[in-house]
């Protein structure tokens, strides 16, 4: 069961000679049809399947309209793929990088198609999911996650695309902004969580490696889920704190207790409501346990986290508003950002 695919969306088609012209350029190929379709999932980058034959690949380029500065950069995520691919597999392999708008618009980048179940909110049709399954799933995504903390990233060359020193800070400061130049609508309580953000930032343990939007529909199992294969959406990965790593995942994990607007927040609830998956506090014991980090400040970590996951979903939000995108499924997401401005709040507050 891969990541599902549909139609291409309106607007949001490639040029298939194009693409054909290029594909046939950089790899050898036959002179066949290229068939082109879109990954459903995702709200940011477009992303793609490009098949000719048995040949397969994917394909992801920006969103169509205006862009926030250094956003969705196609050539830094496939230069991160270079070095961490290597000494972390569970990275897709990246293929090639093309700067040329001419071929889908934009810049783009190729890379391997990997195979097996993504879970989000349900399990495969035939598959029961169990306690001791969902537990040893909840295990299997925090291990992932302390692998890729333990690589020295001076070792896989991360050290020229990042700036670990002053991270944490330059981060508050950076989304402070984003919101700022992306805001629609007044919020209540946003200037209590920004003014605490910014006026307490902690010290960071030592910079490791993070993947910063890792969430359990970007990591891709084998069928019988009993294994990670795949890990997707290196957009956001550099060198910073792993904490910030950490609280970014745990602001993505929905659990029973939740409110419903962070169960049902698109449509149907994800896996992890489920008996037997960890609750966050589960995952970040655990998590503690295995890598050895302080967790003093994580009430501080968990405010940024839910913040930052409010100023992306205003950003998507914005480009709606503003007819740059015509997808529907961000006409809730107002509401969305609103809700997770004062779950902030409160984490401020409880810091």
């Amino acid at each position: 069961m891969p990541r599902e695919t549909i139609p291409v969306r309106k607007g949001e088609e490639l040029d298939a000679s194009k693409l054909a012209r290029f594909l046939r350029t950089h790899f050898e190929l036959e002179d066949a049809v290229v068939e082109i379709e879109q990954f459903a999932a995702g709200h940011s980058n477009l992303t793609y399947l490009v098949r000719v034959g048995s040949w397969e690949a994917v394909l992801r380029r920006p969103p169509k309209g205006p862009i926030a500065p250094k956003a969705h950069d196609m050539e830094r995520e496939f230069q991160v793929l270079k070095r961490v691919h290597p000494v972390f597999p569970l990275a897709p392999m990246p293929l090639v990088y093309s700067g040329e708008q001419e071929v889908v618009g934009a810049p783009f980048f190729l890379m391997e198609r990997k195979t097996g179940v993504v879970l989000d909110t349900s399990f495969p049709h035939g598959y029961t999911p169990t306690m001791e399954k969902c537990r040893h799933l909840s295990e299997m995504f925090v291990d992932a996650l302390v692998r890729l903390h333990d690589i020295p990233y001076q070792e896989a060359g991360m050290g020229d695309l990042s700036r670990p020193e002053g991270f944490l800070r330059r981060q508050v400061e950076g989304w402070i902004r984003r919101y700022d130049r992306a805001k629609t609508d007044d919020i209540p309580g946003v200037e209590t969580v920004t003014r605490q953000l910014a006026n307490r930032v902690p010290p960071s343990p030592e910079p490791t490696i993070i993947h910063y939007d890792y969430k359990l529909n970007n990591a891709m199992f084998d069928p019988e889920l009993t294994g990670l294969v795949g890990l997707f959406d290196w957009e956001m990965a550099t060198v910073g704190d792993p904490l910030a790593d950490v609280a970014c995942a745990m602001s993505y994990w929905v659990e029973e207790g939740d409110p419903d607007f962070l169960k049902k927040a698109f449509g149907q609830p994800p896996v992890t409501v489920l008996p037997g998956f960890m609750t966050r506090e589960q995952m970040m014991e655990d998590y503690a346990k295995k890598s050895g980090r302080d967790f003093s400040y994580i009430e501080y970590y968990l405010t940024f986290a839910y913040f930052k996951l409010a100023v992306i979903c205003q950003q998507i939000y914005y480009r709606w508003k503003r007819g740059q995108t015509q997808d529907e499924r961000f006409a809730r997401l107002g509401e969305m950002v609103r809700a997770l401005i004062q779950l902030a709040r409160q984490y401020a507050e409880r810091g």
